[in-house]
């Protein structure tokens, strides 16, 4: 599997459309720039920073892999509700649904 493309479960025979590509990499874009954010912090926390400098990159950081963690999930929580295992059932439920997009809460 192409580590830069979205994950398709082995049932799915949909071709990676543009639109997921270009969602992957949006995404990456994102993990990479709160990784240069975290580099800055340790940078910071080295050189013995002001600690409300310090806190406030690392709260921007934060809030890069919150939005990158919800980026996946929209746009994969349709998929993962309609796409189906062997037996026909959805492969994750609303509930496991509900649990995997509130541990970004």
């Amino acid at each position: 599997m192409n580590p830069t493309l979205p994950h398709r479960p082995p049932e799915s025979t949909g071709a990676v459309t543009a639109e997921d590509e270009a969602s992957a990499r949006a995404v990456l874009n994102r993990l990479r720039r709160a990784q240069g954010q975290l580099s800055g912090v340790i940078a910071m926390v080295e050189e013995g920073r002001d600690c409300r400098d310090v806190v406030t990159q690392l709260a921007a950081v934060s809030r890069a892999l919150d939005r990158a963690g919800f980026k996946i999930i929209a746009g994969r929580m349709r998929e993962c509700a309609t796409t189906t295992e062997d037996g026909g059932t959805p492969a994750m439920s609303e509930a496991e649904l509900e649990k995997l997009f509130l541990t970004l809460a």
